[in-house]
């Protein structure tokens, strides 16, 4: 069930790949960055989804850390929105979660906490408790407040709460970009078909570079 499909090495051409695999979809939608008016969500890259110690591993996690941290310095260095959460439950509010996965993360977990690499005080966190980031957070207005329109979506795992936190963003009014090289799950088929969902009705896939790309061309 778990594959490593990205590593450092190959994470771009497998990237173009997917992208390849969903153009009918992807050449239907012109993009552009809105600049002052986009956020970059990074979801739950939480040491329980990234270090080999935890059953919980991703195995393509950790290709995704450096495009994720250049990204992120990106936004933070125009002053432009960034935010990361990182998913904890405890028995009262795991709801279906605690029964679907039997063990949930709590915040006495070390392995909960957002790897080093990634991990900023610039950088408000929420806590969430589902996959969906908007679900009994108050992200939707900390976004809203800060006339935010579009949200670029990055974290894992890529078809469970960064697919449900775009199609969330995307039911409350934003324009949602969602990275292709930017998300990470257990294997390929699983990674495939959530870009193949979204670019049909949620949201526009993008590589990294192209966000970072846009950006440059605002200064």
């Amino acid at each position: 069930m778990k594959e490593k499909y990205y590593d450092l090495e190959t994470i771009d051409l497998q990237a173009e790949k997917f992208l390849h695999l969903i153009k009918p979809f992807r050449k239907r939608r012109k993009w552009v960055l809105h600049g002052n008016n986009a956020a970059l969500l990074i979801l739950d890259m939480q040491r329980y989804f990234l270090d080999e110690s935890s059953h919980a591993h991703i195995p393509s996690g950790r290709a995704i850390i450096p495009k994720l941290r250049k990204l992120q310095d990106e936004f933070l260095k125009r002053n432009l929105t960034v935010i990361q959460t990182r998913h904890l439950n405890t028995p009262e509010d795991a709801g279906q979660m605690g029964k679907w996965w039997k063990e949930i993360i709590v915040i006495s977990n070390p392995l909960s906490q957002i790897v080093d690499e990634l991990s900023s005080e610039k950088i408000p966190v929420i806590y969430k408790t589902q996959y969906d980031a908007f679900w009994n957070t108050n992200l939707e207005e900390i976004l809203k407040g800060k006339g935010v329109q579009q949200v670029v979506i990055a974290g894992v795992m890529t078809h469970l709460c960064c697919e449900t936190t775009a199609r969330s963003a995307f039911i409350r009014g934003f324009e949602v970009l969602f990275t292709v090289d930017g998300t990470a799950t257990y294997n390929k088929d699983f990674h495939l078909s959530t870009l193949l969902n979204l670019s049909h009705g949620f949201a526009i896939p993008v590589l990294v570079r192209e966000v970072i790309d846009y950006l440059g061309r605002e200064e």
